[in-house]
C-alpha cells in the first residue's frame, strides 16, 4: 500500500474510525462480489465493518443501519478510487447516537415536500439519522385554521409522507413546535392577542411571548399538539420555549417578583412537559433560557433533553454543556450554519462553531449534536449555500476527531458536486468570507446582508447603519473578487437536479454580495457628499431588477409561494431608490 492511498481516504467527506490496509488491489469486475453478515458482536447498531480483499466485498453489522452506513462510505470510497479499490478493513461507529439537521421552516420560507425528501436523502448519504422542522405557524391545525393561513402550510399529509420517506434512509423526522416564546405570529392574530405576555412588545401586537400564568395559553398549547405531536413516530419532541425576551415584564410580572422569572418559566415548562407524557414523548426544549437561570438545573424533569445551542465559534454557552452534563440531564449540542442573516454564510465561524461545539459534546458525552439553520428576517439565505456545513456537522457527529477544517472545503466540492480542482472550493471560501473582508465583523450577521436594503442616504431613522461601518478597501475587494465565473463549475453533467440548483443558489448569492458591496461603496460616495453617476445608478438599478427575478425563481424551484412577496417588495423598492438616481 503507497503513501498514496492511504492519502486518499483522507478524501472521504465523512472521515472512518479506523482502517487498517492489507496491501493489494481489489480490481471490480463487471458483477462485484459483495456479502452483507449479521454480527450479533458488533454492539452499536449503527456500527459496522467494511473489509475489501480479493475474495470480494464484505460488510458485517448489527442492524439495517450499520449497513446503510456502510454502503455510504463504499460509494465515497469507489467515487474516489474508481474501479481499483484498496484492500482494506474499515472499523467504524459514530461519535453521537443523534446526528441532526434543524431546517427553520418559519420565517417566511416553506419548503415544498419534494424538496425535503431530497434534502433527506442527500444528508443521509452523510451519515445524518435525524431532521427536525422549526414550525412556529405553518401547519394546517383544523382547530386553528388562521393560524398558517398566508404562510403556505404544511398539511399533516405532507409531514407523514417526508417521515415515510426519512424513514426508508434511517433519518428520524423529531417534531418541533414553538410553544412559549417566538408566537408572534399567532399573537398578531385578533383572535390570540389577548394570550400575550406584552401586547405590543418589540412592536409585534400580541408580543412573542405567550403569558405563562393565563390558562387559556396552555389550553391553546394543548389543542394544537393535539393535531401536531400524534403525527411524529419518534420518541423525541422538540418544544422550543426560547428567547422569551418579555417574560415577567407584562401580565406574569407581579408573579415575578414573588418567586422569580425562573420560577415563573419553570411552572410553564412543567405543564408542557405534563403534555409531552400524555403524548408518550420524551420532551426536547432549547436550553437558554435555564441557563440564564442556572438554579433551574436541579429542578427539571430528569427526562428532559437541554438542547444547548450558541452560533458563534467561540461562544460562551458552548463551554456551558459542562453544567449541563453535570446536572445530569441528557443533552444535545447545537451549533448552527451561519448561514442565515447573510447571503453567503459566515463559513470560517460556521466550521469553528461545530468544531468546537462537537469537542464539547464528545467530552461531556452528548447524546447529539443538532445543526441548526435558520432563515432570520425573510429568509432570503438559499439552502444550497447551507449544504457544506450540513455536511461538515455530519463529518463532526460521526468522527469529529478526524476532520481536516483545513482540506474540508475540497473534500466536499470534490464529493458533493464532481469537481477533480480547486476551483470551486476557492469560490466557496471567498463567498462565505466576506462578512470579514468587507471590514467589520458583527456577532450573528453578515453587515452586506443588513446593509443590502439599507436606504442609501442616511437620514435619522437609521440608528444601526451597516453602510458605515464597512470599509471602502474591503467592498472593492469583494467587489473585485468575486465575480470571478471562472471559479465556478462549468460542467455539471456529473451531478444531480439537487445539487445542480445548488450550484445556481450559490452562485447568485455571490452575485448579490457583489451587488450589495457596489452599492455600499456609491452610498458612502453619496453620504460623503460625493457625485455618483447617473448611469451609475441606474445599471445598479437594473442588476437590482435582475437579482430579484432570479431571487423568486430559485425561491420557487425549492419551496412554496408563502412570504415570497414579502421580499420581492424590498428588491422593488431598492431597485426604483437606485432608478430615480437619488
Amino acid at each position: 500500500m503507497t503513501i498514496k492511498d492511504e492519502r486518499h481516504f483522507a478524501k472521504l467527506v465523512v472521515p472512518v474510525k479506523k482502517v487498517s490496509f492489507q496491501g493489494g488491489y481489489f480490481r471490480r469486475p463487471k458483477q462485484a462480489v459483495l456479502r452483507i453478515y449479521r454480527d450479533k458482536d458488533i454492539a452499536n447498531c449503527e456500527a459496522y465493518r467494511l473489509i475489501i480483499s480479493r475474495e470480494g466485498i464484505e460488510i458485517r453489522t448489527r442492524a439495517d443501519a450499520g449497513e446503510y452506513y456502510a454502503m455510504q462510505t463504499l460509494r465515497e470510497l469507489i467515487a474516489i478510487y474508481g474501479e481499483v479499490l484498496p484492500f482494506c478493513k474499515i472499523e467504524d461507529e459514530p461519535d453521537f447516537r443523534r446526528r441532526g439537521v434543524y431546517l427553520d421552516c418559519s420565517r417566511g420560507k416553506v419548503p415544498t415536500l419534494n424538496t425535503l425528501k431530497e434534502l433527506a436523502t442527500w444528508l443521509s448519504h452523510w451519515k445524518i439519522n435525524e431532521m427536525q422542522l422549526y414550525v412556529e405557524n405553518v401547519f394546517t391545525f383544523k382547530k386553528h385554521p388562521e393560524i398558517g393561513r398566508g404562510y403556505s402550510p404544511f398539511t399533516p399529509e405532507e409531514i407523514l409522507s417526508l417521515q415515510e420517506h426519512c424513514k426508508k434512509h434511517h433519518i428520524q423526522l423529531v417534531g418541533s413546535l414553538a410553544s412559549f416564546g417566538h408566537f408572534e405570529k399567532i399573537l398578531s392574530l385578533p383572535r390570540y392577542r389577548h394570550l400575550g405576555e406584552k401586547p405590543g412588545f418589540r412592536g409585534f401586537a400580541g408580543g412573542t411571548t405567550l403569558c405563562p400564568i393565563d390558562p387559556s395559553s396552555i389550553k391553546l398549547i394543548a389543542e394544537l399538539y393535539g393535531e401536531f405531536v400524534p403525527l411524529f413516530e419518534a420518541e423525541d419532541f422538540n418544544v422550543c420555549c426560547d428567547e422569551t425576551w418579555e417574560l415577567g415584564k407584562g401580565r406574569s410580572e407581579k408573579r415575578t417578583l414573588r418567586v422569580g422569572a425562573g420560577q415563573v418559566y419553570l411552572d410553564f415548562l412543567l405543564k408542557i412537559h405534563r403534555l409531552c407524557e400524555k403524548h408518550g414523548k420524551r420532551m426536547n426544549a432549547w436550553a437558554d433560557i435555564v441557563l440564564n437561570h442556572p438554579e433551574l438545573l436541579r429542578k427539571l424533569p430528569r427526562d428532559m433533553v437541554l438542547l444547548n445551542w450558541e452560533y458563534e465559534q467561540d461562544g460562551k454557552n458552548i463551554k456551558r454543556t459542562k453544567e449541563i452534563a453535570d446536572s445530569g440531564l441528557p443533552l444535545m449540542v447545537c451549533p448552527g450554519t451561519s448561514s442565515w442573516l447573510t447571503y453567503g454564510t459566515r463559513l470560517p465561524n460556521s466550521m469553528g462553531n461545530v468544531t468546537n461545539f462537537a469537542a464539547q459534546g464528545r467530552k461531556y458525552h452528548a447524546e447529539g449534536l443538532l445543526n441548526t439553520d435558520w432563515g432570520d428576517d425573510g429568509h432570503r439565505n438559499f439552502l444550497g449555500v447551507s449544504l457544506h456545513s450540513f455536511a461538515h456537522g455530519a463529518a463532526n457527529a460521526w468522527n469529529g476527531k478526524a476532520v481536516d477544517n483545513a482540506r474540508f472545503t475540497e473534500n466536499f466540492c470534490h464529493r458533493a458536486f464532481g469537481q477533480r480542482d480547486n476551483h470551486m472550493a476557492e469560490a466557496i471560501r471567498l463567498l462565505g468570507g466576506t462578512y470579514i473582508t468587507c471590514g467589520k465583523t458583527v456577532p450573528n450577521k453578515s453587515l452586506l446582508f443588513m446593509s443590502f436594503f439599507e436606504p442609501m442616504l442616511k437620514d435619522k431613522t437609521i440608528e444601526f447603519s451597516a453602510i458605515d461601518l464597512m470599509s471602502e478597501k474591503g467592498l472593492r475587494r469583494i467587489a473585485i473578487e468575486l465575480p470571478n465565473e471562472k471559479l465556478w463549475p462549468k460542467d455539471v453533467k456529473t451531478i444531480g437536479d439537487f445539487e445542480e440548483l445548488a450550484l445556481k443558489e450559490l452562485k447568485l448569492a455571490a452575485r448579490i454580495d457583489c451587488l450589495a458591496s457596489r452599492r455600499a461603496l456609491a452610498a458612502k460616495a453619496l453620504r460623503a457628499g460625493q457625485n455618483v453617476k447617473s448611469s451609475e445608478l441606474r445599471q445598479l438599478s437594473r442588476q437590482m431588477r435582475d437579482i430579484g427575478r432570479d431571487f423568486k425563481e430559485l425561491w420557487l424551484a425549492r419551496n412554496k409561494l408563502s412570504r415570497l412577496n414579502d421580499n420581492m417588495r424590498l428588491f422593488n423598492l431598492a431597485e426604483n431608490e437606485l432608478k430615480k438616481g437619488l
